[in-house]
């Protein structure tokens, strides 16, 4: 199958060709979008990542080719047009559960980071400057940690903590028997605010879940809380959290994800102006940490990436069911 894989970076490239055996990998540094989606011309099947903009526009072009394979290297399919892809009679596949322990790992280490300051201290000990004003924290020990998405990601977040004996509060339509054995308590989500000092969140993008994090919601929230978000940057407002953070109602911001990412994550700008106000002034406050979008990115969750992707890919090709199909 001829794959036309968008939004490559180096190590795109080398996990997927190390697996590949099959299929013929176009590798293409752009974005998809309207204005590059005709580098998919030839192609039998796209291979797209989080920030591509697989919009119905866009699928109407790739069907114009016959493109009949849509590939995400990813779990999340909100940048993906399903209706459209249906009405074109065009596959969408993805990769659910490529390393829940990556993600998991990432954001009990943003926890620990915001509350203990190891970025702060790494720094001044750098400068020859050992003080420990401004560095106070608090034992994780018997706090209480909300988790909204109480999935395989979520699940492994919950051991994590549970490990360091902390009170666990979970909410998902669908209760995780595995969390429920560790002691979480499933309550309703305005009860899960109320009553966490750190809240996390490990659910999917979707209507319902768009700017979870809100005025309203944060409201609700203890004053001093800790916010996490390693899932989607669409979950939070913004504009909202920043008033958060000024108030004092949030007391630490720890983000992977940020919903106008787009046009930043993944990308160089070091020697460029940041043009988005908004990114640049959640950068000003000390309790926010913001990492790129690299919560998944360990050598391990790489490997099953490529090689589900890839699988998924030959099952289509052989006419067989794929088990990651998204409806």
């Amino acid at each position: 199958m001829k794959v036309a894989v968008f939004s490559t970076k180096a190590y795109d490239r080398e996990f997927l060709t190390r697996f590949n055996a099959n299929h013929q990998l176009y590798f293409f540094e752009a974005r998809l979008s309207l204005d590059t989606v005709r580098l998919a011309s030839e192609c039998d099947a796209i291979c797209v990542f989080v920030n591509d903009a697989v919009t119905s526009a866009v699928i109407t072009e790739l069907a114009s080719f016959n493109v009949q394979v849509i590939a995400l290297r990813c779990a999340g399919f909100n940048n993906v047009d399903l209706k459209a892809a249906d009405a074109h009679g065009m596959k969408v596949v993805r990769v659910p559960a490529y390393s829940p322990y990556a993600v998991a790992e990432h954001t009990v280490g943003l926890m620990l980071s915001l509350n203990r300051k190891l970025h702060k201290a790494y720094h001044r000990i750098r400068e020859g400057d050992f003080r420990l004003n401004g560095l106070l924290g608090f034992d994780m020990h018997g706090r209480t940690v909300g988790i909204v998405g109480t999935g395989k990601i979520g699940e492994c977040v919950a051991k994590i903590l549970s490990g360091f004996g902390c009170r666990l509060l979970g909410f998902d339509q669908q209760p995780n028997l595995a969390c429920e054995q560790l002691g979480m308590e499933y309550v309703p989500l305005n009860q899960l605010l109320s009553n966490s000092d750190i809240v996390t969140f490990h659910c999917p993008l979707n209507p319902d879940t768009h700017h979870m994090v809100n005025e309203t919601s944060i409201e609700q929230m203890k004053t001093g809380v800790m916010l996490i978000n390693t899932s989607r940057g669409g979950l939070i407002d913004t504009a909202a959290t920043i008033d958060g953070l000024k108030s004092g109602k949030i007391g630490w911001l720890g983000i992977d994800v940020y919903e106008e990412e787009a046009d930043l994550f993944f990308e160089d700008f070091s020697d460029s102006v940041i043009r988005d106000d908004v990114f640049s002034r959640l950068g000003t406050f000390p309790n926010v940490m913001i990492t790129g979008h690299q919560a998944f990115f360990t050598s391990d969750a790489m490997t099953q990436i490529s090689q589900t992707t890839l699988q998924n890919l030959s099952d289509i090709e052989a006419g067989k069911d794929c088990f990651n199909s998204v409806k």
